[in-house]
């Protein structure tokens, strides 16, 4: 077996008084689809902004492949990066960019091509999420899932080998959710990539995920495949991979008697 591309050990993270991990633990896989899930506030994008190095555990390893990613020099985080590619959350498009040049953008930044060389790459990762049509035109003009795609093809212009997606199913409709589910699993096995997906869509991570964490209190407390995360008999996974409101999770932020505070 392969070493893991990411290694997260003894994870603790916190802002303030407020405690995120608390010792939390998982691997991701090379060459697999990772998911992500959790309740809202559980700390999913922030375990991301810890494995790029955004931020700073409080204790604990994040290891990416094969280096301890706190504490490296800015020139070894960056180079890092570059063997990484980002999908954010809401598509983070240059608004006063044409779509061709979003995803020229990474290369114009970090290597020097050729303009036919560079051309012949981004129409390529246009092609591949089915947009090179729309190569000249500007970010408001495209659809919310257009959108989504083309963050992808930037996403994946410098060939990276770790890909990892925020929330990537965001206010998209049926169409474009499946759409947006095919490429990701497409592009995983043709370019033979490793993928991390934080998301919270049970459905949609149940069709590419090789392997699943499921966060809850600052720690994984459910991991596998889909199937058996929907067979497992833990009440907080069943509340999670159900959608049910009332549970482990609670509905309501604490608050006080609701009658007392009512008459005071």
């Amino acid at each position: 077996m392969s070493d893991p591309v990411v290694k997260v050990s003894g994870l603790r993270y916190g802002v303030g008084r407020r405690r995120i991990f608390d010792g939390l633990d998982l691997t991701v896989a090379r060459g697999k689809v990772t998911a992500v899930m959790g309740p809202s506030g559980t700390g999913k994008t922030t375990l991301l902004r810890l494995i790029t190095g955004q931020l700073t555990p409080l204790e604990g390893e994040v290891e990416v492949f094969g280096q301890a990613v706190p504490g490296l020099p800015k020139p070894a985080l960056y180079a890092l990066r570059r063997r990484m590619g980002m999908l954010f959350q809401n598509g983070a498009l240059l608004t006063d960019l044409s779509v061709f040049e979003n995803v020229a953008f990474p290369v114009r930044e970090h290597a020097r091509l050729p303009e036919p060389v560079l051309r012949a790459l981004v129409l390529s990762k246009l092609h591949a999420v089915g947009l090179r049509g729309a190569a000249e035109l500007m970010p408001g003009e495209l659809s919310g899932g257009m959108a989504r795609r083309v963050a992808l093809a930037r996403a994946i212009v410098m060939d990276p080998e770790l890909l990892i997606y925020d929330e990537p199913f965001v206010g998209l409709d049926p169409i474009s959710m499946g759409v947006i589910v095919r490429l990701i699993g497409e592009l995983n096995d043709a370019l033979g990539i490793t993928s991390i997906v934080v998301s919270h869509d049970v459905d949609e991570l149940a069709l590419i995920a090789h392997h699943s964490y499921l966060l809850s209190e600052g720690k994984v407390v459910a991991q596998g495949s889909p199937a058996e995360l929907r067979d497992s008999p833990l009440e907080v996974v069943r509340q999670f991979m159900s959608g049910e409101a009332d549970g482990p999770v609670p509905f309501h932020y604490p608050a006080p008697d609701y009658l007392e505070q009512l008459r005071s």
